[in-house]
């Protein structure tokens, strides 16, 4: 099982892109397969840097480079890709 964790520091103004990202990214769960576990969450804690992150579980990481060229993921991540100032992401084998 590989774990893939990404967080994401928002450009300023850009809250409804924001929110039509990770509504969108969410909405993924069940509806790609390669997804065994999803879960998306937004920064409460203001001293942290970043806005958002995403956990996802997937069988191998065959299965998540899969899940990134589906173009449902794509078309999901080219909103984030205009409004996000960084990312980063961590995947490891659980």
């Amino acid at each position: 099982m590989v774990r893939h964790v990404v967080m994401w520091k928002f450009k300023e103004g850009t809250e409804k892109e924001a929110e039509r990202f990770l509504t969108g990214l969410a909405a993924l769960d069940g509806v790609i397969g390669e997804i065994r576990f999803s879960q998306v969450g937004r920064n409460e804690n203001p001293e942290n840097d970043y806005d958002a992150v995403l956990i996802a579980d997937f069988d191998d990481f065959d299965a998540l480079e899969r899940y990134q060229k589906d173009p449902r993921h794509q078309a999901v991540a080219a909103i984030c890709k205009s409004i996000r100032l960084s990312r980063t992401a961590v995947d490891f084998v659980l």
